[in-house]
């Protein structure tokens, strides 16, 4: 039972406030209908059989989102590093052209892995 609280309206004039002593709210019990019924019971085989599968799914979809926004964040763009997207532009000569491919690449992989991960756990019923 959860109390919902009820107000009186506020008097007219200032006069009446200033006789009038606080109202003080009151509570009334707050019921569900008699034919409310909570539906908990998973909607798919799989989560009825194998909920830490379902789980599991779920929790890699986390894991790669983050994982997908931080590669994201890290990349380099073709006029400006992280650090000038920050708000320094700082140019280095020992730059490796390799690690942005190889960023680029790992990056393809978790985003297909995310997609992948994202049907699994919509189809597992969760």
């Amino acid at each position: 039972m959860f109390p919902v609280l009820l107000a009186a309206a506020p008097a007219a004039s200032s006069a009446a406030k200033a006789a009038v002593p606080a109202v003080k709210a009151t509570t009334v019990p707050f019921t569900l209908p008699p034919n409310f019924n909570y539906d908990t019971t998973p909607h798919s085989w799989l989560a009825q059989h194998w909920p830490w599968l379902t789980h599991t799914f779920a929790g890699l979809f986390l894991i790669f989102g983050v994982l997908l926004v931080v590669l994201l964040a890290i990349q380099t763009t073709k006029q400006e590093g992280l650090s000038g997207t920050i708000g320094g532009r700082v140019e280095s000569s020992t730059r490796r052209l390799g690690l942005d491919a190889q960023i680029a690449r790992v990056t393809q992989f978790v985003a297909i892995a995310f997609v992948f991960v994202a049907v699994l756990t919509s189809l597992s019923g969760i």
